[in-house]
């Protein structure tokens, strides 16, 4: 009899979820929207309605998979498996209820208490990066709890548990457990990085009491069962294993087949980020954000770029009337190297290769013979010369480069950036899935479940187009210099 992994990603604009079998095929999914809370630098969410959607997605989710197959049965569900935003304080009481909004990631009012926190630690902040692996920063929770103790008393007197990740949440309602795996919990600002354990005296430096922490997991670990309340809302059966799960960058990175030193994964988002796995946290290279990955020995490396999609959309809306089929065209029509025009792409500051938050880009090398199509290959090229630049940091070279993102779509891009990177690049046409088939593997034992069903396309580096950009890489580098001299 099949059976099955149900797999959630509770984000910060929806939950999705999808019934996994054992083959990797997504039998029935569903989303339900949420909607953050922004007032000036706040950024919260309610953690109920994480909850709430979840339960509209889990019920819709059961119903579909039933109707598709007469045979299916709840039963059969061998686990449920959780992603979700990380770096969050979601702060509860002794019943496990919220004591307020959770504050999400991106919020900023914790600056002071993140420089208060530098100045109690011992080594500051410098010691702090070598310890957590991640910089001292006032969006990390640890500050967060800080602000809450100095600016919300009340509230912060009620709390006995805090939770880092919103899927954690959705634990607590199924299972009644407070956990964090290390991957999510590595972005809490209180984790040791290399012990995968809670840091009592940075803890006792912050004023907080480690103990409101939740119990620290691998993501492959059972940590409890739905319980008779939670089957009764949910549609799953009692008893069923929930497992501890990822937060979403560790599960990016799991799904995109990135599980060794020297494979790379590429994102061009409207910003990007270089993923890869390594022995050790990148704590030398400007941005980079590091977690304990947890499903195998050794960390995931992150290092963020600023520009990407951005560029793409703006490039196609200055040179084709916003009309990426146009573009698409215009860059087909100009060959490797843009007729000599040069990009630096960092059009709202950048943050790796280079950072420096007030640089802003450049077009160099415009002659009479330079048209649209130079312009918008230009630019394309001058964020693959970027990533080339920051992978040159990197230690291990690459065995395999793969890209994801609204940007892999551009197959111009992807053949740019397969010659500037001297391999071959690998773009999934469902990627959309891969996600929810890299949790169910956790569940069903099967790291290999992902590479079964990914459908791939591979841009190989054209020999031409490699001498190129070697050619030009030179005149490049030397470009930021120059750029950020001017001020």
């Amino acid at each position: 009899m099949r059976e099955y992994a149900a797999t959630f990603d509770a984000g910060t604009t929806a939950v999705k979820g999808a019934l996994v079998d054992e083959s990797g095929r997504v039998v029935a999914s569903a989303s339900g929207d949420l909607e953050p809370i922004i007032d000036g630098e706040a950024r919260e969410q309610d953690p109920d309605q994480w909850w709430r959607a979840f339960l509209d997605v889990a019920r819709l989710m059961l119903h579909d998979a039933a109707q598709a197959d007469p045979d299916f049965d709840v039963e059969r569900i061998r686990g449920i498996v959780c992603s979700g935003q990380m770096q969050d304080v979601i702060a509860l009481d002794a019943d496990l209820q919220p004591v307020r909004h959770a504050i999400l990631y991106s919020d900023g009012r914790a600056d002071e208490q993140a420089v208060a926190l530098a100045e109690a630690y011992s080594g500051g902040a410098q010691r702090f990066l070598a310890t957590v692996g991640n910089r001292l920063e006032g969006c990390l929770p640890l500050p967060k709890l800080m602000w809450l103790r100095d600016r919300e008393p009340d509230p912060f007197a009620r709390i006995a548990h805090v939770l880092i990740s919103s899927k954690d949440y959705l634990i607590v309602r199924l299972a009644g457990v407070c956990v964090g795996d290390v991957a999510a919990c590595s972005t809490a600002g209180a984790m040791d990085i290399r012990t995968g354990r809670w840091n009592a005296e940075l803890c006792a430096a912050a004023g907080i009491d480690v103990s409101l922490l939740p119990e620290l997991h691998r993501p492959q670990d059972v940590v409890g069962a739905v319980t008779t309340e939670a089957a009764e809302v949910t549609g799953f059966a009692v008893g069923t294993p929930v497992y501890a799960g990822i937060g979403d960058a560790g599960a990016t990175t799991l799904a995109s087949g990135v599980a060794h030193p020297g494979q790379y994964n590429i994102n061009l988002g409207t910003s990007g980020w270089i993923a890869t796995v390594s022995s050790d946290p990148f704590v030398d290279k400007p941005g980079a954000a590091n977690l304990a990955f947890g499903v195998t020995d050794g960390y995931v490396n992150a290092v963020p770029f600023l520009n990407a999609g951005d560029v793409h959309r703006w490039a196609t809306g200055l040179f084709a009337d916003g009309d990426y089929g146009r573009a698409h065209e215009l860059i087909e029509s100009s060959r490797p190297g843009a007729n000599g025009v040069l990009c630096l792409p960092y059009l709202v500051g950048e943050r790796f290769p280079v950072m420096n938050p007030a640089v802003r880009g450049a077009f160099v090398g415009m002659s009479p013979a330079a048209s649209a199509a130079d312009m918008l290959r230009a630019a394309l090229e001058g964020v693959a010369f970027s990533i080339r630049q920051g992978m040159a940091s990197f230690d291990e070279p690459p065995t395999a480069i793969s890209l994801i993102g609204g940007g892999a779509r551009e197959t111009a891009w992807c053949r740019i950036l397969a010659a500037m990177l001297h391999h071959p690049v690998e773009v999934f046409a469902n990627a959309d899935i891969l996600p929810a088939v890299a949790l169910a593997s956790l569940v069903f034992g099967r790291p290999g479940l992902v590479a079964t069903v990914a459908d791939t396309t591979t841009y190989e580096p054209d020999p031409a187009a490699i001498g190129v950009y070697d050619t030009l890489y030179p005149r490049f580098a030397a470009l930021y210099p120059a750029i950020a001299d001017l001020g």
